[in-house]
């Protein structure tokens, strides 16, 4: 682990994940990295797309599959900017990253040894590499946010209507 090379490459996920929020979506980022050159992006995407999806992981993942004309995502680490759920870990297997790095960890969902650690779990044909926390607390303050910001204009339609 080169943590001046996974920080330059989660910022780069984080800035995704300022965009996913100028969408109205979670604030989450991801992008997939070859030999130190990125070769997919991705930011959560399932309600703009209705796709359920669509999350940062997949997006990237898919990108990354086109640029490199392969369903195998070899040699490549993925950076997200938030724990991966089950379905984007079986996705991460799927595709045989070599290397998972995420930021903020996921309470409810996290499948990275949050709720769940699949990746811990031995009898699955795929193993990689995780890091965990690189940059967790800008992640974690842009979730945060978007979630305040959320509520506070849930809480301002009901005292309208």
């Amino acid at each position: 682990m080169n943590t001046r090379t996974d920080n330059y490459f989660m910022q780069a996920a984080l800035e995704l994940a300022q965009k996913a929020q100028e969408y109205g979506e979670v604030p989450v980022g991801a992008i997939v990295v070859q030999h130190g050159v990125i070769v997919g992006r991705g930011y959560n995407r399932p309600i703009s797309t209705a796709d359920p999806t669509a999350h940062a992981e997949i997006m990237a993942m898919r990108d990354a599959g086109g640029h490199m004309a392969n369903y195998r995502l070899l040699g490549c680490t993925l950076y997200v900017t938030l724990e991966p759920c089950v379905m984007c870990i079986g996705a991460i297997f799927h595709a045989r990253i070599q290397r998972l790095v995420y930021a903020a960890a996921d309470p409810k969902t996290g499948a990275c040894g949050s709720v769940l650690d699949l990746p811990a779990e031995t009898r699955l044909n795929h193993h990689l590499l995780v890091d965990a926390g690189i940059m967790a607390p800008e992640s974690g303050t842009l979730l945060r946010q978007f979630f305040a910001q959320r509520r506070h204009a849930a809480q301002r339609n009901i005292h309208e209507n």
